[in-house]
């Protein structure tokens, strides 16, 4: 092949680029796939500058510069083949799937007054009712309700196997619910102050109280009290055992968070003791794929959410929201937060972010006041919102992403639409 032939190459149609404009998928190439292209296409295999029209040189460099022109094909397929293909598009919901009005939910920031279990009913509790509400055929029933107006429930969580419903009050009660029977099984005591967090751990309940206390309940045994921990200088409004149930990471009032180990919790032993936080700490969650990986998110004065390595207790990621955190939740590898009050952006939102780059994803919301809980289905896919304006509203955000430019894009979320709205009770 003579100099012609190579001249040919170069100015081939695969390398246009009026071409590489015109490619439907408009691919944008890295800068240093640009920065070689060009020094490859203006330099011979000498390092000199190249003058394609020029005939000159040796059957022995023209050899060289077919070989060279070889090479480059090959490194620019390596490119494409790494870096070109199409990302699908990352689809958010541009309304509500559903909404149920819920009167009397009230606004407290501290309070977790929802949870989902694998039976598929929703738990909230609403003023001094407690509503069990079923997903599959939308019936409503009425659990509990507290007589007398200085007390109510003010946290619910369903234990792992969803037949106990573990129910926290202002006045400090603690109690196990059989769902199934609708009868109290027995209460817990312990505590001298509201139970504003409650988290389970196989037969372990464990309940953080104003009175700064963790106490972890056997709920085996007849003395259920197995440990109690007085370490937070503040109320605990903030419980979360790991997937794998072997640490337990605690939020405080006083704007603390504490990591424990489950072997240790009998001694008053924590693992680390965190600070970054300049506001109550109550969003907890952990990665459930990185088992020693936790998400945690600060109140309106801190408006933080921190990525933290538990093993080696240190700060990892840090993105500020400018808002209110007051949920997380970490799912595959992506984060979605719900957010209150803000003197910025994002109040009452909900926000998805790319873990672990915490790049913002996108945004949701048609919340009229701050979001006080969040909870997500068994099958992860869809989130409930609860919002001080009396609304539970359902958002299908971790569903599969699809690819195709009909689908919506990540920057149009404007419009948001409630779809249907109806009473829970």
């Amino acid at each position: 092949m003579d100099e012609s032939a190579t001249w040919r190459l170069l100015e081939s149609d695969w390398y246009s680029p009026r071409r590489l404009h015109d490619c439907p998928t408009h691919y944008s190439f890295p800068q240093a796939y640009r920065q070689k292209l060009i020094e490859n296409l203006s330099l011979d295999s000498q390092g000199r500058p190249f003058k394609i029209m020029v005939f000159r040189g040796s059957p022995k460099s023209s050899r060289k510069s077919i070989r060279f022109v070889d090479e480059l094909r090959q490194e620019v397929a390596a490119i494409f083949e790494k870096d070109c293909k199409q990302t699908p598009y990352r689809c958010i919901p541009k309304g509500e799937k559903r909404v149920l009005d819920a009167p009397r939910l009230r606004n407290d920031y501290y309070s977790n007054i929802m949870s989902w279990g694998i039976n598929n009913i929703l738990a909230v509790a609403l003023g001094p009712e407690l509503y069990l509400w079923n997903s599959e055929d939308q019936a409503v029933h009425k659990l509990l309700q507290v007589r007398g107006g200085n007390d109510w429930p003010t946290s619910v969580t369903w234990s792992e196997d969803a037949r106990t419903l573990a129910v926290g009050y202002m006045c400090s009660n603690l109690q196990l619910w059989d769902v199934e029977s609708s009868k109290l099984i027995r209460s817990l005591q312990g505590h001298s102050g509201r139970i504003a967090s409650t988290a389970w751990n196989g037969h372990i309940l464990t309940s953080g109280s104003r009175d700064k206390s963790i106490i972890n309940h056997d709920v085996r045994a007849a003395n259920s009290l197995a440990s109690c921990i007085k370490r937070h200088a503040d109320e605990v409004c903030g419980l979360k055992w790991s997937t794998e149930g072997n640490r337990l990471a605690s939020g405080g009032n006083e704007n603390l968070l504490y990591i424990w180990e489950a072997s240790k919790m009998s001694s008053s032993k924590f693992l680390h003791r965190l600070s970054d936080h300049c506001a109550a700490v109550k969003a907890l969650a952990w990665c459930p794929y990185q088992n020693n990986v936790l998400a945690s998110g600060g109140g309106l004065s801190d408006g933080c959410i921190k990525i933290w390595n538990t093993e080696k207790g240190i700060c990892i990621n840090n993105i500020e929201t400018k808002a209110q955190v007051s949920y997380n939740s970490l799912h595959h590898k992506e984060i979605l937060s719900g957010h209150g009050y803000s003197i910025r952006e994002n109040q009452n939102k909900l926000c998805l972010w790319r873990y672990p780059s915490m790049t913002k994803v996108g945004e949701l919301g048609n919340h009229k006041s701050r979001i006080i809980n969040l909870c997500q289905s068994p099958d992860g896919i869809t989130v409930i919102s609860a919002g001080a304006d009396e609304t539970l509203r359902f958002w299908d955000v971790f569903g599969p992403p699809t690819a195709g430019a009909g689908n919506s894009m990540v920057s149009d979320l404007q419009g948001l639409l409630s779809f249907r709205t109806s009473l829970l009770r």
